[in-house]
């Protein structure tokens, strides 16, 4: 039997991003959907969101066979990314839609290859 290729696993930290577009689940759902998209990822359905009573966004879009999802921190201007996804190509695609529309003032990310 043949090994499958490993997952690329991506989470980053976006910081300096305004609080209101962190308060958006429209947009955030909308990003989860355009980084999968951008990133050649089927979706395995919608995007599942709640927001909390401070108004930061958790929300998840589940991909066949894997996910991205997004928690964002308004208050301190932070948006936390998880992308799990079959190559690292299609994680730094998805990931380049919330930085690009999110102009954080700065990114911190881990790529690490899985399974």
């Amino acid at each position: 039997m043949t090994a499958a290729p490993p997952l690329a696993h991506v989470i980053a930290d976006l910081t300096g991003v305004g609080s209101g577009a962190l308060r958006d689940a429209a947009l955030l759902s909308g990003l989860l959907i355009a980084a999968a998209g951008a990133g050649g990822l089927i979706s395995a359905g919608t995007p599942l969101i709640r927001t909390a009573p401070s108004g930061g966004v958790s929300a998840v879009l589940l991909l066949d066979p894997c996910h991205v999802s997004i928690h964002s921190l308004p208050e301190r201007g932070l948006v936390l990314v998880d992308i799990l996804a079959p190559d690292s190509t299609g994680a730094d695609k998805a990931l380049d839609v919330f930085v690009r529309r999110l102009n954080p003032g700065a990114v911190v990310r881990e790529t690490r290859m899985r399974g």
